[in-house]
């Protein structure tokens, strides 16, 4: 298995390989590894003819080998990219456990006129891709590439990169306040940027001007709690919240922004019945068109019911850990167990 970049630095020494896996959390630095690969085999005129693009969640393995074994045009090589490839997660249903089998096969003979690339995005960072055992077992037969997060410099010279592209200056301080404080997802960031220069328009970027227009990362933990208990996966959200604890989190605070996290889908869902739109959320929440998507998603996972019923644990558990007699840290713990089996 390798990083990004190493790869970069096989693909300068041209350096290829038949078949690539990535899997990673930030899709647009996976997409520009892509891309990347595409650039050192096939010239930029033929690039619409022998680069093929198949979706992991509907494609099938004829597809894939159909594309795979038609020769390339007016080119040595063609691309054959299956993006979100969730058939190569540990879990899946009977369908992609057929294809993985299917995949598995043929990447041992991916024709030598073809590169194969295949990508998925893991769940969320806690998640562990050495315990992928079908990933892992396919270390031998393809190249294994772990998209991790840029980080330190190399995340300060790729933010500052995408201001420079987009006509804006902005000094060391704040691109190093900026990096620290927004989360670590391209397509985030990029976004993220794009609403921080327009609203600076013709002045200089300061603290306060980041500080105004980034999300609290202690929403964003939230939002992943609140996703675990949607997924009926307390383990993951007794961890994230022990993790939040030891860091120091407020407790009381945590409950509160869990507690408003149940009241905002709850109107968000009553929202939807009534016929209004993300455009009508941005207004409404005074949040990016993003985040509004992602809580609308959020949302039909739950049941009126389940959101009344997670709402209602919330405040019996402010009452108790208003109380002496009780252990804070155990009560929070089983309200999130509790929450899961609402």
């Amino acid at each position: 298995m390798i990083d990004l970049e190493v790869l970069e630095g096989n693909l300068k020494n041209n350096k290829l390989d038949n078949c690539y896996i990535f899997a990673g959390l930030d899709e647009m630095l996976i997409k520009e590894s892509v891309e990347n690969i595409i650039n050192t085999v096939i010239d930029e005129t033929f690039k619409d003819l022998n680069v093929i693009k198949l979706d992991g969640v509907s494609t099938t393995f004829e597809d894939i080998m159909n594309a795979c074994e038609t020769l390339p045009f007016m080119s040595d090589k063609k691309v054959v990219i299956i993006y979100r490839a969730n058939f190569l997660r540990e879990k899946t249903d009977s369908l992609g456990a057929k294809l993985y089998s299917q995949c598995t096969e043929y990447i041992k003979n991916t024709p030598s006129h073809c590169i194969l690339v295949l990508y998925y995005l893991l769940n969320d960072k806690r998640e562990n891709l050495m315990k992928n055992k079908k990933i892992m077992s396919l270390d031998k037969s393809c190249t294994l590439i772990k998209a991790d997060k840029l980080r330190g410099e190399k995340l300060y010279r790729k933010v500052n990169s995408i201001f420079e592209r987009k006509g804006k200056r902005i000094g060391k301080v704040e691109l190093k306040f900026f990096c620290d404080s927004v989360e670590n997802n391209f397509d985030i960031i990029e976004r993220e940027i794009e609403k921080i220069i327009s609203y600076t328009q013709g002045r200089d970027i300061t603290r306060g001007d980041i500080s105004l227009m980034l999300p609290n990362k202690e929403e964003d933990d939230v939002f992943d709690l609140v996703d675990y208990i949607s997924q009926k996966r307390p383990e993951k959200a007794v961890d994230l919240i022990n993790e939040l604890l030891n860091k120091g989190e407020n407790m009381m605070l945590i409950l509160s922004l869990i507690e408003s996290q149940f009241l905002m889908l709850y109107k968000i869902k009553v929202g939807i019945s009534e016929g209004k739109t993300k455009e009508d959320f941005v207004r409404e929440l005074r949040r990016p068109a993003f985040v509004c998507e992602k809580l609308i998603g959020q949302s039909k996972k739950f049941s009126y019911k389940q959101l009344q019923q997670c709402m209602k644990l919330c405040i019996e558990t402010e009452k108790r850990l208003k109380s002496t007699g009780f252990h804070k840290k155990t009560e929070m713990e089983l309200m999130l167990i509790d929450t899961v089996r609402v």
